[in-house]
């Protein structure tokens, strides 16, 4: 129902591996861009998530990072290490440039897999949707809703099919609001004609191989906000400070504290997740863990606040 879309950076990967469970559990599948040369830390990903029940997509062309010009390696791995692994979907990722016979070479290797088509610019819906039927492939499509619309969506439909939206703002940190909406896909996808939805989480899609020097630290926190209608917000927690690139463990202190008031606030819509619990430990101790360790429990929060709600929702 719900997919979360991963660059796999560190930080990402280490939040899918603590969460497999969880994610396996909700029946959560994440969706796995490569962009680290080394795929270690990805194939211990997938045992994890394997090793706990759960489904993946990896896509198989990326296109940032290391990978972007050379996918042979991600071939290899899902063609002959993953080649029993019937949880794994072959991620197809269709762009501005590809024709369909470029959609269809990606896939083709991979042929009697799974196959999720992703949908980020790519033009020939009409001519992918006769291949299907064609053949009558086992696919599925994850349409990421800024690159293609409902016209696109429309020759797809009676196929299963996934709406991914962006929720997070990219800017500055220090130009955050303090509040802002971030998505009701979890409310409305099904009359979308869709039978699940999805987001970049609390890193938004566009890609960078590092965060840079933090001039203000933020911490995002999103929520869902049960006074307007249970759509999901999200809280930019910043530090006071944002001259100078230095003292980032100090910065990290100043937001810490307001998401620490917040949280300690009888009215608030924070739900007190694992990963907020731990936030609020690191408060207590004084202690920085890093930025990437602090992006990685936004991230767990994130996916817990929309494991809450889904369950809840069902009962």
């Amino acid at each position: 129902m719900y997919y979360p879309y991963f660059r796999g950076k560190q930080y990402d990967l280490i939040a899918i591996r603590e969460n497999a469970e969880l994610l396996a559990k909700s029946q959560f599948i994440p969706i796995i861009e490569p962009v680290k040369q080394t795929l270690n830390s990805l194939i211990r990903t997938i045992d994890t998530v394997r090793e706990k029940g759960g489904e993946l997509i990896i896509i198989t062309n990326p296109v940032n990072g290391d990978h972007a010009e050379d996918p042979d390696s991600i071939n290899s791995l899902l063609l002959n290490d993953l080649k029993d692994y019937k949880n794994i979907h072959i991620g197809v990722l269709l762009t501005e440039k590809m024709t369909i016979s470029d959609a269809i070479g990606v896939y083709k290797p991979h042929d009697g897999r799974k196959i999720a088509f992703i949908h980020a610019g790519f033009s020939d819906a009409k001519l992918l949707d006769e291949h299907i039927r064609n053949i009558n492939l086992n696919c599925m499509h994850v349409f990421i809703e800024a690159k293609c619309g409902k016209l696109y969506r429309r020759h797809l439909i009676g196929q299963p099919g996934v709406l991914l939206r962006d929720g997070f703002q990219k800017r500055a940190n220090r130009a955050h609001p303090p509040m802002e909406f971030f998505s009701d896909l979890h409310l409305i996808f099904k009359e979308e004609g869709m039978s699940g939805f999805g987001d970049f989480l609390i890193v938004g899609d566009e890609f960078s191989e590092t965060g840079g020097p933090a001039y203000a630290v933020a911490i995002h926190i999103t929520f869902i906000k049960r006074d307007k209608d249970d759509e999901m917000h999200i809280h930019h927690f910043k530090s006071d400070r944002f001259d100078t690139p230095t003292d980032p463990a100090g910065k990290f202190a100043e937001a810490l504290l307001k998401l620490t008031a917040e949280v300690g606030k009888p009215n608030t819509f924070i739900l007190k997740t694992k990963a907020i619990k731990e936030l609020l430990k690191l408060h207590s101790e004084g202690h920085f863990p890093g930025l990437g360790y602090v992006k990685k429990l936004s991230m767990q929060h994130h996916i817990e606040t929309i494991a809450d709600y889904l369950n809840a929702a069902k009962q």
